[in-house]
């Protein structure tokens, strides 16, 4: 079975069964980019069912549409935010168009999704059309926009959720941590010492950090131009319904939404876009930078520092029996390097806008929306599958620290920097602990004072000890 649609290109020929319609089809043939579809974006099917339903309630009360129509449209508009039709939304993520396929998917499967209520066959569009009723006082050039911020605060509830859980496990180990000792490094050469427990509570702090950023970024994407139709002049609106839809996407989807003061500027403007992509990069590099540290900490088991140890998940190698890798740390700083790419896809598309419009939205939306779903699986997996079990070398740490040349510097206060360096030099020459150098063959100090100085709880927050006692 099928239907014959037509719009102002010409007729055709639609099955059945399918709740999209001509233009949809179009964009659907037009647009082999990624391979990936709306259909996989579930938030921003769910964010265009909330900004048509609220387009509908507010028409309803300016008098634009009549009650049938309009809660007809409302209770298609339900069904999507409820996930239903998902598989009706057929068309790229990516492009051309500013999003106009993707707008023209949802007015259409709306329509006929209302069309099903009111008891009429799909197509019949002089009964509930998808421009004149479910695009009422709407272009794409203000849905689209509206829908993709909303689909983006969606995505970063579960991000940032995804980041705490990744806080809370390197707090954990920072406390499980907390009184193993190790050598603290600069320049990849030994500096002072410190507690594993402190090197892990690091990384939850800069973790909490981006929690932070990206809340911050989130409350940037209220701000929204519903009611500017095509250009930001309000064209085809009735003069409260601005106000009216802002309202009631607000009360529907649960988020205080406002309406730019500039509409004008507000349907060209993609900062906040820039700025949100800007703090997924610099969660990917922070998150880089840690896998970095935890890939290093865990190297060896024998030649490297094999400081910590990574859960075994998988044997590492065709050829080398017995090698296990890190490949959640790997994984991740892969996924980070994606993020950081997309980054500049978006800081050039948004530099791209001409005029009164950015038409490079799509590609925009296929960059934020990969950047947040793949790093967000990356940060579960990280939390899941490494952090959460990860083990200290406790004894080999502890002999790093006090084999150490490094340790000399807390003599410095006792000895004085040049003195303090000559037996660092001759630590190292020689193959000597400072230990014994200091304690043994100069005698510089006492026993009692190395071990006032070398406790545990001095190392790893270190207290002035002056040389009264030597």
């Amino acid at each position: 079975m099928s239907r014959k649609e037509k719009d102002s290109l010409g007729e055709r020929e639609l099955p059945d069964n399918a709740y999209y319609g001509v233009q949809t089809l179009r964009g659907k043939e037009n647009f082999h980019i990624t391979g990936i579809t709306v259909s996989h974006e579930k938030a921003l099917i769910k964010a265009f069912g909330f900004v048509k339903k609220a387009a509908a309630r507010a028409n309803m009360e300016c008098g634009s549409l009549e009650n049938p129509v309009a809660d007809a449209v409302m209770k298609a508009c339900d069904k999507l935010i409820a996930g239903e039709y998902a598989d009706q939304f057929v068309t790229d993520l990516i492009q051309g168009g500013a999003g106009t396929s993707i707008n023209m998917n949802a007015n259409e499967v709306i329509a006929n999704v209302a069309l099903e209520i009111l008891g009429k066959p799909k197509g019949e569009y002089s009964t509930v059309s998808p421009n004149d009723h479910v695009n009422c006082s709407q272009s794409t050039n203000d849905a689209y926009p509206t829908a993709f911020r909303l689909a983006l605060i969606m995505r970063l509830r579960e991000f940032a959720e995804a980041l705490k859980a990744l806080q809370e496990a390197f707090a954990a180990k920072g406390k499980e941590f907390s009184r193993v000792l190790k050598m603290g490094r600069t320049h990849l050469q030994d500096a002072v010492p410190m507690s594993l427990g402190s090197e892990f509570n690091g990384f939850a702090t800069t973790i909490g950090e981006e929690i932070e950023r990206v809340m911050e970024s989130r409350n940037l994407l209220r701000e929204i131009n519903l009611g500017a139709t095509a250009i930001g002049t309000r064209v085809n609106t009735p003069s409260n319904y601005p106000d009216l839809v802002t309202k009631y996407l607000s009360e529907f989807s649960g988020i205080d939404f406002v309406l730019a003061s500039d509409l004008i500027e507000a349907t060209s403007d993609t900062g906040a876009y820039v700025q949100l992509s800007g703090v997924l990069k610099r969660t990917a590099v922070k998150m880089t930078k840690i896998c970095n540290d935890l890939r290093m900490l865990a190297s060896g088991p024998r030649c490297g520092l094999n400081e910590i140890l990574l859960p075994q998940l998988q044997p590492g190698s065709s050829i080398m029996p017995g090698k296990v890798n890190p490949v959640i740390p790997e994984v991740v700083n892969q996924t980070c390097f994606l993020v950081i790419g997309l980054d500049t896809t978006v800081t050039l598309a948004a530099s791209a806008g001409q005029l009164q419009l950015n038409v490079m939205e799509p590609v925009i939306g296929f960059s934020l929306f990969t950047s947040i779903g793949t790093l967000q699986n990356a940060i579960r997996s990280l939390t899941l599958n490494c952090v959460a079990g990860i083990k200290a070398n406790a004894e080999r740490t502890k002999d790093y620290v006090m084999n150490s040349v490094g340790i000399v510097t807390q003599l410095s206060p006792i000895l004085g920097y040049k003195q303090c360096a000559e037996i660092a030099r001759e630590a190292f020459l020689e193959n000597k602990s400072v230990h014994d150098i200091a304690v043994k063959g100069k005698k510089l100090i006492t026993q009692d004072k190395w071990d006032e100085v070398f406790s545990f709880e001095n190392l790893i927050n270190p207290q002035y000890i002056n040389g009264k006692g030597v």
